[in-house]
């Protein structure tokens, strides 16, 4: 039951990526319809997890909460988020190499791709509210960062791993078992993104993957949560730099 309900808390994303629908962004209406969508999302994980709990009891250790290493937990984080960029830069730079190199894509069609496939955050982020109202950006870059996202994906990530261990203990429970599995949730939370474009969908299978695998050294999530806060907060704070460019 635990694995079914962290499963179909992702699924829903995934099938609404498959339906091509942006009236306006996600996080429109200025800072109160953010707070709203924020609530809502919020409320939804926390009941969804809780349940899950409730279900499966896993102990505080199995879901990866115990606060490691120190203080060292917010370097670490900012550090691994550079990391994370430069390795998910070098991979998608490989990938599209390779496919030029035996001709899947052509200078042209490259060209074409790429713009038409990129990330589109325009989707989830009001750009004019980020580029003109602090407010807005200040919770996006705060409690949406590190929150929303660094805190609730991470232990989706943890209690979906957790899961897995505890049902297959044998493939998973030892680290090799775990980073095999945190290569599995990475490609489901990459399909999660499949609303924001295809090349949105490797990144984040790349970032899933990297935070996974911090999770998993570390044995605690909390550098993996200061990680992707760190993450998301720079990726906005260059979009709103980049909009104001243009």
């Amino acid at each position: 039951m635990h694995l079914i309900l962290m499963g179909g808390y992702i699924a829903l994303p995934i099938a609404l990526g498959l339906v091509e629908h942006h009236p306006r962004p996600t996080l429109s209406n200025g800072p109160r319809g953010m707070l709203i969508v924020y609530g809502v999302q919020t409320f939804l994980f926390i009941f969804v997890f809780a349940l899950a709990c409730i279900f499966s009891k896993p102990s505080r250790e199995l879901l990866l909460l115990s606060w490691r290493p120190g203080w060292w937990v917010i370097p670490l984080g900012i550090g691994y988020s550079v990391a994370i960029r430069i390795l998910v830069g070098v991979a998608l730079t490989a990938i599209i190499l390779l496919f030029l190199a035996v001709g899947l894509l052509d200078r042209q069609s490259l060209h074409e791709f790429l713009p038409a496939s990129r990330p589109h955050l325009e989707r989830v982020v009001d750009v004019s509210a980020l580029r003109n109202n602090p407010l807005y950006f200040w919770l996006l870059v705060t409690f949406g960062s590190f929150v929303v996202a660094g805190l609730q994906e991470e232990l989706w990530r943890a209690s979906t791993l957790a899961a897995m261990r505890s049902l297959w203990p044998n493939t998973f429970e030892h680290r090799d078992g775990q980073i095999m599995a945190v290569a599995l949730i990475a490609i489901v939370f990459g399909f999660a993104h499949l609303g924001y474009g295809l090349v949105a969908v490797p990144v984040a299978a790349l970032l899933g993957f990297g935070l996974g695998a911090i999770m998993v050294v570390h044995k605690s999530i909390w550098p993996a949560v200061m990680a992707h806060g760190f993450f998301d907060a720079t990726t906005f704070a260059l979009l709103r730099w980049i909009s104001h460019i243009h």
